[in-house]
């Protein structure tokens, strides 16, 4: 089966096109591959047909934010921008799953975007839904309390009634320090809204969780 069936998105390519980008390998990423970093230029269009790439900025002390995921379907807005403005990348993009991706290179995507309808459709509409995204990550930032983030990030990512991840990592998905959510923690746990155990945050009580994502007090 051709990868261009397994590409959210790009159904309905133009014959002549269609062979063309059927050409392109498929990659396989392991997990915790880096495929850019700031200051380099984008090389071409990653098309993600399985699995979930993470970008990162990362200020100059060091401290990180995620600032959106990239599954199937969906398209990295730094790419993107890269390829259309020249612009280098200021972020950080890492496999969090082992990843399938095909990429098109730059001087095919500029063909393409001339000459494909389809193509153009498929990478403008998923550049669209990214930038809603990213709105709503820096709107989050600038008027939701860290508590209300981090409420909603623990409901959000636990699985069977629990979240294994570290404090660092809370901290890059809802941007702030580590301090910060260590200490929200601790008065969540005081709060019996959640225990507390070495790499695991468990929800004890979810409703009280979800009040205080929606409302920013626990009650």
């Amino acid at each position: 089966m051709s990868w261009i069936a397994r590409a959210t998105g790009l159904q309905g390519l133009e014959p002549g096109i269609a062979a063309r980008l059927e050409n392109l390998p498929i990659l396989r990423l392991p997990k915790g591959k880096v495929l850019f970093c700031p200051g380099e230029a984008a090389r071409g269009f990653t098309i993600i047909l399985s699995g979930r790439v993470e970008v990162f900025l990362i200020g100059p002390t060091g401290r990180e934010i995620l600032l959106y995921g990239i599954e199937p379907g969906q398209s990295c807005v730094q790419s993107t921008l890269g390829l259309l403005g020249g612009e280098d990348y200021t972020g950080e993009a890492v496999t969090v799953t082992d990843c399938e991706a095909v990429l098109v290179p730059r001087e095919m995507f500029t063909t393409l975007m001339d000459r494909s309808p389809t193509f153009r459709r498929f990478v403008f509409g998923a550049f669209a839904q990214r930038l809603q995204s990213v709105m709503a990550l820096l709107e989050r930032v600038a008027f939701q309390k860290v508590e209300s983030r981090l409420a909603a990030d623990l409901l959000e990512r636990a699985e069977n009634g629990a979240v294994h991840a570290t404090h660092q990592e809370l901290a890059t998905r809802i941007g702030t320090a580590r301090e910060v959510v260590s200490r929200r923690l601790d008065a969540l746990a005081k709060g019996g809204l959640v225990r507390l155990d070495r790499g695991v945050v468990t929800l004890t009580d979810p409703a009280g969780l979800e009040r205080l994502a929606m409302t920013g007090a626990p009650s």
